[in-house]
C-alpha cells in the first residue's frame, strides 16, 4: 500500500494516541496486591477541632465497628476526665452506664444517643447530653456520618462503667430511622 505525506502523518499521529492511551490506562490500572489491600487503614476525617486520637483498642471490644480516643486532659488533681472520641459511620458502643454518670458534648458530624426504653435523640455538633448515674444507654454515629463527641467522666473518684450487651442491628435500625 503506498502512503502519502498526509496519510502518513495521519497513522503516525493515531498510533501516537493510541500508545499513550494504552500507558495512561496501564497506569491507572489498580494492582492486585494483597499485603497492600491488607494494610489499608481507614482515612479518618477531620470532623472537628479536637484531635482524633489512637484507634480506641483498649475499648473495641465493647464497639461495634472502629472508633477513636483522644485523652483531652491530663491533670488529675482536676478531676475532670475528657476525651474526645470519634466514631466511623454506623459504629456505636455497646449498651452501658456509669456509676458517676457522664456528660457528652457533640462536636462534629451527626450522632446518636439513647436511654434503655426511651426513643433515641439525633446529635448535632452543640448538642449536649447529661447522663445520670447508673442509667443504661449507648451511643455512636449514624450509618452515613463521622461522629464525634466530647465524653467527660462525672465523679471519677466513684464512677466506673458496667459494660452490657452491643446494640445489634435491629436495635440500631430502629434508633436511627
Amino acid at each position: 500500500m503506498y502512503l502519502t505525506r498526509n496519510n502518513l502523518i495521519k497513522t503516525i499521529f493515531f498510533a501516537g494516541i493510541i500508545g499513550i492511551t494504552l500507558f495512561l490506562s496501564a497506569c491507572n490500572e489498580p494492582k492486585n496486591n494483597n499485603q497492600n489491600q491488607n494494610k489499608m487503614e481507614t482515612k479518618v476525617p477531620n470532623i472537628s477541632d479536637f484531635p482524633t486520637g489512637e484507634e480506641n483498642s483498649a475499648y473495641a471490644q465493647y464497639f461495634i465497628g472502629k472508633s477513636w480516643l483522644a485523652p483531652l486532659t491530663t491533670n488529675k488533681e482536676l478531676n475532670v476526665p475528657i476525651s474526645n472520641v470519634t466514631f466511623e459511620p454506623g459504629s456505636r458502643n455497646n449498651w452501658h452506664s456509669h456509676t458517676g454518670g457522664q456528660i457528652l458534648i457533640a462536636v462534629g458530624g451527626i450522632g446518636y444517643y439513647q436511654e434503655r426504653g426511651k426513643a433515641a435523640r439525633r446529635l448535632v455538633p452543640g448538642d449536649i447530653v447529661e447522663i445520670a448515674p447508673n442509667v443504661e444507654h449507648w451511643h455512636g454515629a449514624a450509618p452515613d456520618s463521622w461522629f464525634s463527641h466530647l465524653a467527660i467522666a462525672c465523679n471519677p473518684q466513684i464512677n466506673k462503667n458496667t459494660w452490657l450487651e452491643p446494640v445489634n442491628n435491629e436495635e440500631y435500625n430502629e434508633a436511627v430511622q
